[in-house]
């Protein structure tokens, strides 16, 4: 498909800002923001907080990765090497394969954190604000996998960054 010169940088321009915008505010969050958050805020408002929090991200995250999919389509069919669907015949196709299998394993993490991690957070603040007493070894393997699930989106995001470039150079 060719696309003319500034529908191409259009593209380009659109995917890195959804890419900031989605490593980012991924990497805020598991570095500051929650951390921060969990000392600092009693457990009512950590409660409001994650409330917020994930009210936001689903919109940001879920927007940035609409982007991401329509504008790197555009990109990979007017890259040289592509050579149509699953057309695995050189070191770009090798990455950008390898690339958009990790950012699926990353879909499926932000959803586990969306709907499954938050969700369960945000309850158990809510019911220690309610002065309920939890079960503290639950709740820190819940704070655990956050944290699991969290560091992994990182990782997996720097991958895929390394990727793009290792796509770009070949």
């Amino acid at each position: 498909m060719d696309l003319p010169d500034f529908g191409l940088a259009l593209a380009y321009w659109l995917h890195i800002v959804a890419t900031v915008t989605w490593v980012g505010g991924l990497i805020a969050l598991s570095v500051l923001v929650i951390p921060a958050a969990g000392r600092t805020l009693q457990p009512g408002d950590y409660a409001a907080l994650l409330d917020r929090l994930q009210a936001g991200l689903q919109r940001i995250g879920w927007l940035s990765l609409a982007v991401l999919v329509a504008t790197g389509m555009f990109q990979m069919s007017a890259h040289p090497a592509y050579g149509g669907f699953l057309a695995i015949s050189n070191a770009w196709s090798v990455a950008i394969l390898i690339k958009h299998i990790l950012i699926g394993l990353m879909v499926l993490m932000g959803a586990y954190l969306t709907w499954g991690i938050m969700p369960s957070l945000r309850r158990m603040a809510l019911l220690r604000a309610a002065g309920h007493n939890l079960d503290a070894a639950k709740d820190l393997a819940l704070r655990k996998r956050e944290s699991l699930v969290l560091t992994i989106n990182i990782v997996l995001s720097l991958v895929v960054l390394l990727l793009t470039a290792i796509a770009r150079a070949a």
